[in-house]
């Protein structure tokens, strides 16, 4: 059984601007820090585990013309089957939008060439910072281009929602019950061995992980322009010419926060950006340091 889906979007945005008009001020005060979600994605499953495979029938099916056009341009394409089976337990869910997990594909391409530019330059091992690590799709896809390049590499990757404790997380498993993020991704011990989970709020984490370098990263969590900005100079601050950002949602008019932040960047940092679009509801932006 599923959920009437506009009446539960509706229900959440209205409990969300409430909660927000209550408690916006209050977590402004630094000595407090709004809490760690519980359950994000509610305590019941979303849908049939046909309804989910249903969708990912009509997802794999997207036309992705524009997507081999630019893995051919880039010079690397993630392997299809590999990305398309992760895909269904981490990017099929119940939501408004529309589904595609091109950001994937993306992902797995620069860093692949980056990753062989990097060869030359004898660097041996690097560090890729992600934000918004929700399921861990783009985590894996990441670490199966460190893994496919035969290169070195360790992913830190940053989200609210905790690793080991079991939830339902809006997608097929849900079905068997809750199951933690770490039991959700055990088919691919591989890529996961190269990969370091933290759990809580972005600005609490940047401040403690202690990175000197940041080769690679990808931004994809809170999506106001204070929140991306502050991820960016974070990220900037340790990086060097030929180092890359990539931001998710860089979408007009549904993530404008995203859009000022990248014009802004574009506009004062020494960066080249590079503006893509796969899919009218999702734009993506690779920035590059001069």
């Amino acid at each position: 059984m599923i959920y009437n889906i506009e009446y539960h979007f509706t229900f959440l945005a209205l409990k969300s601007k409430i909660k927000n008009l209550l408690l916006g001020v209050f977590y402004k005060i630094p000595f407090f820090e709004k809490p760690l979600p519980e359950f994000p994605f509610g305590k019941k499953p979303w849908a049939s585990k046909n309804i989910y495979l249903n969708l990912h029938r009509e997802t794999a099916q997207l036309n992705d013309i524009e997507v081999v056009k630019f893995e051919k341009e880039i010079g690397y394409a993630i392997d299809i089957k590999w990305v398309t089976d992760l895909a269904l337990k981490t990017q099929i869910v119940i939501k408004k939008e529309s589904l595609n997990y091109f950001h994937g594909r993306l992902l797995y391409s620069v860093l692949s060439k980056y990753l062989q530019e990097n060869k030359k330059k004898l660097i041996k091992k690097i560090i890729v910072l992600e934000t918004g690590t929700a399921r861990g799709f783009s985590s894996l896809c990441m670490s199966k281009a460190i893994r496919d390049s035969n290169s070195e590499g360790t992913i830190l990757t940053l989200d609210c929602i905790p690793h080991d404790k079991k939830i339902y997380w809006n997608c097929i498993v849900d079905n068997d019950g809750p199951c933690s993020r770490s039991e959700l991704l055990n088919s691919w011990p591989e890529e996961l061995n190269n990969i370091i989970f933290f759990q809580g709020w972005t600005k609490s984490i940047l401040r403690k992980i202690g990175c000197e370098r940041i080769n690679f990263a990808f931004l994809d969590a809170q999506h106001t322009m204070e929140d991306v900005l502050n991820e960016f100079n974070y990220v900037s601050e340790r990086q060097i010419s030929g180092d890359i950002v990539v931001f998710d949602d860089v979408t007009p008019g549904i993530f404008d926060g995203v859009c000022a932040a990248i014009e802004k960047i574009e506009k004062s940092y020494p960066y080249t950006i590079q503006k893509i679009s796969f899919a009218s509801e999702r734009g993506y932006a690779i920035a590059c340091k001069i």
